[in-house]
């Protein structure tokens, strides 16, 4: 595997061709020492073995469909699934794929950015898909734009799965967390989206003012309003390290796993998107690009 480093005033961020994977995020702190804020292997061989896709690029199409595939322009498309659910891109998504690193630049906003082609028919998807991710520091902020072309009709939907661990307690219980999501996609036992969008007002899902995430567990697709490009904000008591989120896409899934103290924002178009024609649309055309911008801005709060 191949390991990038870049670095400016306040950030380092250090990355892998694997996966396209964040394998460490660095945070400077008021009294010069960094936080690691993201969860992470230290030895890059590890990630072979990890289920969780940590820090990855998930792709094609980034959550769940529904039904074993898809129809597109009245042809069926089946994808790899267990028991009718196809998560993240399949049984080899882009999180264990060999990128390739196109450009490294250390000026004073770094950026790196890898690439991948995706053959057509890999698993399942139609179209040859060229896919570029770029981790760009600028400032206090990490900007992570994906994007895409296809030669080919096809459904795509990327973003990046980073586990956000802001200090070193065991739980993240206390972290406040405020989301600018007014709705949420009611789901199936299987997360599956019903197509139902319904409001989180008075609901467990009801983070439009800061509160503490408590013992609740998410692993849920949230609706953005779009009239901001805000989408959430997280912050450690504990450490004083306050992270917003930005984003251009419709909706997030937030994602707080059992296994081990986190919490993911999945910036990205709605799960099952491809079987649902009510919501926002995800397939690109031969003569269109793709386009996710994801900014994570990070703050120290007293």
């Amino acid at each position: 595997m191949k390991q990038v480093t870049i670095s400016n005033e306040f950030i380092t961020l250090i990355v892998l061709d694997y996966g396209a994977i964040i394998q460490k995020l660095l945070i400077k702190g008021a009294d010069g020492e960094y936080t690691n804020v993201v969860v992470g292997y230290n030895h890059p061989s590890r990630y072979r073995l990890d289920e969780n896709c940590l820090g990855a690029c998930i792709g094609r199409y980034a959550g769940r469909i529904s039904k074993g595939g898809f129809e597109l322009d009245r042809e069926q498309f089946f994808l790899h699934h267990e028991d009718g659910v196809h998560l993240h891109g399949g049984k080899e998504g882009f999180n264990q794929k060999y990128w390739k690193i196109e450009a490294v630049d250390y000026s004073d906003n770094p950026f790196v950015k890898l690439s991948y082609v995706s053959k057509h028919l890999e698993e399942g998807y139609p179209g040859n898909v060229t896919v570029n991710v770029t981790y760009k520091l600028v400032n206090n902020a990490l900007q992570i734009i994906h994007e895409a072309i296809t030669d080919r009709s096809t459904v795509v939907n990327l973003t990046n799965h980073s586990y956000f661990k802001l200090d070193d307690s065991p739980f993240i219980d206390d972290y406040e967390l405020q989301l600018n999501c007014p709705s949420y996609l009611e789901t199936d036992d299987n997360l599956l989206p019903t197509g139902n969008i319904l409001p989180v007002r008075n609901t467990d899902y009801d983070f439009l003012l800061p509160k503490e995430i408590g013992r609740r567990r998410l692993d849920t697709p949230f609706v953005k309003d779009m009239g901001s490009e805000k989408v959430a904000e997280v912050h450690s008591k504990k450490s004083g390290i306050a992270m917003k989120v930005y984003t251009n896409q419709p909706g997030v899934v937030v994602y707080t796993p059992l296994d081990f103290p986190s919490i993911c924002f999945e910036t990205q178009n709605f799960p099952d998107a491809p079987n649902k024609p009510d919501f926002p649309n995800s397939v690109l055309r031969p003569s269109e690009t793709y386009s996710n911008i994801a900014i994570f801005k990070f703050d120290l709060v007293p």
